[in-house]
């Protein structure tokens, strides 16, 4: 690990954050309906915002997003709520960081800076390029249904 990098695993309070808050709440809510089979195929988005600590409005609204990018389905009525329109083994984790970051997530600048590349490169442009291609690969290679497996069988944690 580069020296850097090191800085960054040593400093406790910092935070450094590659996907936003909607992106980590939208991974967690479908992680947790890959990893929790529903008898209905349908998941209530109440129960699962109290389940995950999210905000039932904010998680709505991601729900609502990923609907729309055709990843997802709603029902209504008393066994309604959210279900997969694609089956989770069919989803990539890449297709959903970029339905909820947006379809150029790999190839964004770390400080966001316009225009970053080769030609006009930031200081992290060498780092990220080799982190986020990495990264790439192993997003389009995992599935939803791999991480909701992981999550039970390792029983990790999808709760702050």
């Amino acid at each position: 690990m580069g020296g850097f990098a090191m800085y960054l695993c040593r400093q406790k309070t910092l935070k450094m954050r590659v996907i936003s808050r909607l992106g980590e709440y939208g991974l967690r809510a479908l992680m947790y309906m890959a990893a929790h089979k529903s008898d209905t195929g349908y998941f209530n988005i109440r129960v699962m915002s109290q389940e995950l600590d999210i905000s039932f409005h904010f998680l709505t609204k991601i729900l609502q997003g990923l609907t729309q990018r055709g990843l997802l389905q709603s029902y209504r009525g008393p066994n309604g709520g959210i279900g997969f329109l694609v089956p989770p083994d069919q989803i990539t984790l890449a297709t959903v960081v970029k339905a909820l970051e947006g379809d150029d997530f790999f190839q964004n600048c770390l400080l966001g800076l316009p225009g970053c590349g080769e030609r006009q490169p930031c200081p992290m442009h060498v780092f990220w390029t080799a982190l986020r291609e990495s990264l790439q690969t192993e997003f389009e290679t995992t599935t939803l249904d791999d991480l909701g497996t992981q999550t039970l069988e390792r029983h990790l944690r999808l709760k702050a």
